[in-house]
């Protein structure tokens, strides 16, 4: 650079100001040294399970869940959609027609959807919806299940508001979800169009109980397993989409939510019936919980959030349905969810889990095989 007094002048003052800046710097240390450090606010973007900065959609608005006490188990149901009647309405009234989705994986009383409950849910809906109502299953043999658990006195008790029943796998439509396998490899499932259908209002009637595989299963478990179909009775051969969710504890959690994002967008209200949970070794073999609660929410996952707790179980340790709040699928937050009714520590009890309960929580550590890292 050639010299000159213009020059000179430039670097004397850029010199100033660097022992300015040293100056204050050194003050700065000083004062610290001084001075405790003040404690950090809280970030406002902070993950609940892992305590980093989080990059998740959560699901930020509050939700509303009514829970119910009482000794009827069909008072129960009504009373709790009742208490929410002003979440359903807008957009109930919108729709053509109403499923209803129970829990008939089995017949096994005490594990499935009792028809009392059903029996609930369609007395709320006598006075304020007109239409007509499907009680649709896929799980198994529908119809054959149907009769044995007496859902045929449904339709019977209710003929005004034109019930009728529907196996969704003799119904035959779908549409196709790609998900995982054991190794990763996507494969695809059918999902019952009936519940992907934007005419109906999709009320889930599920049963509160544990879970050999997922822990505890209520709403959100119940919407997604009961949507892959299987081979309608009495064709060959055999096959089964459900069986495509069982691929590893850690793989079903992921084809559970991704599942879940599909259905969303369709589900109305979610109805839990826990008049009598089941704990133990569900979700055939376990033993009664005399509960007499029910819950309902246009939330599914504030729902079954809300059933978590009212069972004494960690909620960090559902893996779906930390999956499901990760991805903004509805609210899993206590703080964010406002109950109407009776206080969730008033009826909260401890369900004993699965004796797999230990194997079934292994989705949350790191796992045992990790594919070579490339790149």
């Amino acid at each position: 650079m050639p010299f000159s007094r213009r020059n000179f002048l430039s670097i004397a003052a850029g010199a100033g100001a660097l022992v300015g800046a040293r100056g204050v710097l050194l003050a700065a240390a000083q004062q610290s040294q001084q001075q405790p450090p003040q404690q950090q606010p809280p970030r406002p973007n902070m993950d609940v399970w892992t305590g980093t900065d989080q990059p998740y959609p959560y699901y930020t608005a509050r939700s509303t869940v009514a829970l119910v006490k009482g000794e009827s188990r069909r008072k129960n149901i009504t009373d709790a959609l009742v208490a929410i009647d002003d979440q359903i309405q807008p957009v109930l009234k919108t729709k053509k027609y109403v499923v209803l989705k129970p829990n008939c994986v089995s017949t096994v009383a005490l594990g499935t959807t009792n028809p009392e409950a059903l029996m609930g849910i369609l007395d709320y809906l006598a006075p304020r919806y007109k239409g007509p109502v499907i009680i649709a299953e896929s799980c198994g043999n529908a119809l054959a299940n149907f009769e044995a658990l007496g859902y045929q006195k449904i339709v019977e008790q209710h003929r005004s508001q034109n019930v009728s029943l529907v196996d969704l796998n003799i119904e035959a439509k779908y549409q196709v979800l790609p998900v995982f396998d054991y190794d990763a490899h996507v494969v695809p499932v059918r999902l019952a169009a009936r519940l992907q259908d934007p005419d109906a209002y999709i009320i889930c009637c599920s049963v509160m109980k544990t879970h050999n595989a997922q822990l505890v299963t209520m709403s959100v478990k119940n919407m997604v397993l009961g949507a892959p179909l299987s081979a309608a009775p009495k064709v060959t051969p055999r096959w089964s989409d459900k069986r495509k969710f069982h691929v590893g504890i850690r793989m079903m959690q992921v084809n559970m939510m991704l599942t879940a994002q599909k259905l969303r967008p369709f589900w109305g209200a979610a109805v839990v019936d826990a008049f009598e949970g089941m704990e133990g070794n569900g979700p055939h073999a376990g033993t009664p919980v005399p509960h007499r609660i029910a819950i309902a929410s246009t939330d599914y996952l504030a729902a079954d959030r809300v059933g978590v707790e009212a069972m004494g179980v960690d909620p960090t340790w559902v893996g779906s349905l930390v999956y499901c709040s990760q991805a903004g699928l509805g609210q899993y937050d206590l703080n964010k969810i406002d109950v109407r009714g009776v206080k969730v520590a008033d009826v909260k009890r401890t369900y004993k889990l699965s004796i797999d309960a230990d194997r079934e929580k292994q989705w949350m550590g790191p796992m045992e095989e990790l594919p070579v890292k490339l790149g």
